[in-house]
């Protein structure tokens, strides 16, 4: 087991024969921006990475995220504490959008992805409570489509609020994903059927979507 600190992000990589550490230090260059920008700030007293979606990317759902170099993922946990605020030029639909990407292939043309929307969850209209979480896969299954075909079996709710800390915690086996929020025993969401199936090895990635900066910090990637 190998763990250190990069940017505020410890970045924690478990393997059967082997394992992947990044340096310690602010290093920026140890993600991989896809269609983001990424800079280093201090909040609450620590050194963490803020993620903002390129806004030449109109289409929601896409790969926008900070690829973590070196790390290769199928099965196992990806944890996360993750700050959302909204940006001063965010539109009226903007609710905080961030998460995490995984199985991402190399060209990042296909990954799954399970994120929150922080700016629902204290509202008073229940259907947008019920819409706090959301999972997507990328290209063909965006939360649209799954909204449409599927209602709410893709959406979950879980409190959680803008600018403020949230702890992600996803675990994968075969088709099968799971959100654990805040330190939660249960699940906040149950995906049964991840639409790329039990698919290959894959990158992960800190997802942002519009109108959000998203900040990222203590990110564990276990693998089995």
């Amino acid at each position: 087991m190998i763990q250190k600190v990069l940017s505020g992000i410890a970045v924690t990589v478990f393997a059967l024969s082997a394992a992947i550490g990044f340096g310690e230090g602010i290093n920026r260059g140890s993600v991989q921006p896809i269609n983001v920008s990424v800079t280093s700030e201090s909040v609450d007293g620590r050194t963490v990475i803020c993620v903002v979606k390129d806004p030449s990317v109109k289409e929601f759902d896409s790969a926008t995220f900070a690829r973590l170099k070196g790390v290769t993922f199928k099965n196992g946990t990806i944890k996360a504490r993750v700050m959302s605020r909204l940006a001063k030029d965010a539109p009226d639909f903007a609710r905080g959008f961030i998460g995490i990407a995984f199985r991402v292939t190399d060209d990042n043309s296909s990954f799954e992805c399970i994120y929150v929307r922080p700016g629902n969850a204290r509202v008073d209209d229940q259907v947008r409570r019920n819409h706090s979480i959301q999972y997507f896969a990328y290209p063909d299954f965006k939360f649209q489509r799954l909204r449409k075909e599927s209602p709410e079996k893709y959406e979950s709710y879980a409190d959680m609020g803008l600018n403020e800390w949230i702890d992600l915690k996803i675990v994968v086996k075969g088709a099968e994903a799971k959100l654990y929020v805040n330190g939660a025993a249960q699940p906040a969401i149950v995906v049964t059927d991840l639409k790329l199936g039990d698919a290959a090895d894959g990158g992960v990635g800190l997802f942002v979507d519009v109108g959000t900066e998203g900040l990222f910090s203590d990110v564990i990637v276990e693998t089995n």
